[in-house]
């Protein structure tokens, strides 16, 4: 099995490497391209002004000038053309990826890239809590977990562009309840905020800024589970019909 790897993170982040460490026990074909830096909260977005540039730092380990979805292309489409990917694995994110996050998330959209490509792909991240050791970011559930929950989900029938957004539970491994597959859940808007500040030069600044995440009318949604202790798993499609709308307005706007 060939792997492709990819994160929102950048090339040097600790998810990666956990990540890497999981794909390897299941294949010794692993490739990795990833962004140069961060490139948190870049969606969907591929870069279409500008030239992207490509780094090799190693044998099968690249980063890209680019945004997640580039790094999955360039794998797919540059440096495993001619021996694609079997499967694309993107994170382990530094931070959850629940809810309405998926829209926002390079993470996610790294492993729609992959679904869209026709590719097996599955999204992963490490959701975080204040409340669990000082709010510092802790890998123990997902080194735990990821390889049983990547493992079954190969092993999982899996229709085509359909693709796998795993989300780790903020506790230790030891305290993980188990595995939930689980629909995607609803936030509060409120939590998002503008911060504002001055700079050196006087001149004002705006920076967003993510507050408290709210659970709202989430039971048994992933919100609510992965603040059980549950690993979480919800299958996505990168097709955003709302089929339940469409004869109600074809009723409107057709008649």
């Amino acid at each position: 099995m060939r792997i492709l790897i990819t994160n929102d993170d950048g090339i040097e982040a600790e998810g990666i490497k956990i990540l890497e460490a999981i794909a390897r026990k299941i294949s010794d074909d692993v490739t990795i391209v990833a962004p140069d830096k961060e490139r948190s909260g870049m969606a969907h977005s591929l870069t279409l002004s500008m030239p992207s540039r490509l780094y090799k730092h190693e044998e099968k380990r690249y980063s890209v000038s680019g945004t997640p979805s580039d790094s999955v292309v360039m794998g797919i489409k540059e440096i495993m053309k001619d021996n694609p990917p079997d499967l694309v694995l993107s994170g382990i994110n530094h931070g959850a990826n629940l809810a309405e996050d998926v829209t926002y998330s390079g993470t996610v959209s790294a492993a729609m890239e992959g679904a869209i490509a026709g590719i097996r792909s599955i999204g992963l991240s490490q959701v975080y809590s204040s409340d669990f050791q000082d709010g510092k970011l802790c890998f123990d559930a997902s080194v735990e977990w990821g390889t049983t929950v990547v493992k079954k989900l190969i092993a999982s029938p899996l229709p085509n562009r359909t693709f796998y957004n795993v989300n780790f539970p903020a506790c230790t491994g030891e305290d993980v309840k188990g595995i939930k597959v689980i629909a995607q859940g609803h936030r509060d808007y409120g939590r998002l905020n503008i911060e504002q500040g001055i700079d050196p030069r006087g001149k004002l600044w705006y920076w967003v800024a993510l507050g408290e995440a709210i659970n709202k009318n989430n039971l048994n949604a992933d919100l609510d589970l992965s603040s059980q202790n549950y690993v979480t798993v919800t299958p996505l499609v990168p097709n955003f019909t709302d089929f339940a709308s469409l004869e109600s307005l074809t009723d409107i706007l057709e008649k």
